[in-house]
């Protein structure tokens, strides 16, 4: 029998728009077939040792929750987040967590704040605010059974830009996604998937998350080679309801 261990980074700080929701979701679909889940919830102070863990996830908060955690990310939890970035190990950060990997916040009046330099992107605040339903294609997804469509809801006003290490997501067909610009949403560096999708993401796109646990049991398990197919019709039926009405 398999077995996955999750580690919710944050999760008293960093739980916009029920990002909490990603770990249910994940953790369900696992225990639907079988696969044993652990979860511990790591926040200020707590030793981080990341080697413990198959899945990492990073939620989404406010500026003032971002600057709480700034220096516990930097200064203590910093080094062993990018040592599991480089080792493969799994993660899944939703905007504020996707914006604290990146190497700085620059704020709409000029205010530079670093953040973990992680990965090679920089995000720029903004006055006008980024808000409503965004739906945007992963390539990596598509399938004979699956189109590769996913759906979720921003709410950021900052704008995120990638270096060359990194490669986006996915292409946005309705939405904003990273910064408006580009049409573009969200990062993927080795096994780190990032994104601005809120709402939650993983209920509503169990594709993704079926991925992510995919990637996780095989970085574990060397004779792990598929996971056994669910039935996705409810799933499958409001995912495609919200494309349609998003749209049109």
């Amino acid at each position: 029998m398999y077995d996955i261990s999750i580690c919710h980074l944050y999760p008293d700080l960093l739980n916009l728009y029920g990002d909490r929701g990603n770990i249910i979701a994940l953790k369900k679909r696992c225990e639907w077939r079988g696969i044993n889940v652990n979860i511990d919830n790591i926040t200020l102070g707590d030793a981080f040792d990341s080697e413990r863990y198959d899945i990492i996830f990073l939620g989404g908060g406010q500026d003032y929750e971002q600057q709480i955690i700034q220096d516990d990310v930097l200064n203590i939890k910093g080094n062993e987040i990018k040592s599991a970035i480089e080792n493969n190990k799994v993660f899944l950060c939703i905007c504020g967590g996707y914006q604290l990997l990146g190497k700085y916040y620059k704020t709409w009046d000029g205010k530079e704040i670093e953040f973990l330099g992680a990965l090679d992107l920089w995000t720029i605040g903004g006055e006008k605010r980024m808000i409503g339903n965004v739906v945007f294609e992963c390539d990596f997804l598509k399938s004979d059974n699956f189109d590769g469509k996913i759906v979720g809801f921003e709410n950021h006003s900052g704008r995120t830009y990638l270096g060359p290490e990194l490669k986006p997501l996915g292409k946005v067909i309705k939405g904003y996604g990273n910064n408006g610009e580009d049409m573009y949403e969200g990062a993927i560096y080795k096994n780190v998937y990032c994104s601005y999708s809120h709402g939650s993401l993983l209920p509503k796109n169990p594709a993704l998350t079926d991925h992510l646990i995919t990637l996780a049991l095989k970085q574990k398990y060397k004779d792990f080679v598929s996971l056994q197919p669910l039935n996705d019709d409810f799933e499958e039926l409001a995912r495609n309801s919200m494309i349609k009405r998003v749209v049109g």
